[in-house]
């Protein structure tokens, strides 16, 4: 059995990639042996509407995957009402996490709005991905440079929540 735990659906905005559509994305995990990847969305990192890129995201692997693809909802705890959008993940959505997009969404990891994102994340019994970085800041377009996260506060935040995924 092969997991494949970083896979995303969509357009990436800066360049074409292989394997865009759900089919021929499900059609690529085959001809590599994987059994199960864990799917966010490109859309994740620069839309607003994070309630719509996760229903598509769902309905997506829903439709496209046999079982294969399970989706990892987008959460922004700078965004409002987000306590909502991760609630959706996990009730209406049925996602087992959630995929943070930090730099991309403009906080740190030691903003007290994604450590309450943890806690409930944690409530819920959530899987939370935390994606450092998305692209080498060498290949990146001029117009849109994404530092990396900076992970240091990372161990901190994890011990001080027993049950955290």
């Amino acid at each position: 059995m092969i997991v494949d735990t970083n896979v995303s659906l969509g357009c990436w905005p800066f360049r074409h990639l292989p394997a865009a559509d759900p089919p021929a994305l499900v059609r690529a995990l085959e001809q590599h042996g994987v059994t199960e990847a864990w799917v966010g969305s490109f859309e994740g990192l620069l839309h607003k509407d994070l309630a719509g890129v996760n229903a598509r995201l769902a309905e997506a692997c829903r439709r496209h995957g046999g079982g294969r693809l399970v989706p990892f909802g987008s959460v922004n705890p700078r965004f409002p009402d987000w306590e909502e959008d991760l609630r959706r993940c996990a009730e209406d959505h049925r996602m087992p996490g959630v995929r943070v997009h930090p730099n991309y969404h403009g906080y740190p990891l030691g903003d007290p709005a994604f450590a309450k994102l943890l806690d409930l994340a944690a409530q819920r019994k959530l899987v939370v991905q935390i994606v450092a970085r998305m692209e080498d800041e060498r290949t990146q377009h001029p117009l849109v440079r994404v530092p990396p996260v900076d992970v240091r506060p990372l161990p901190d935040l994890v011990a001080r929540r027993a049950g955290l995924r």
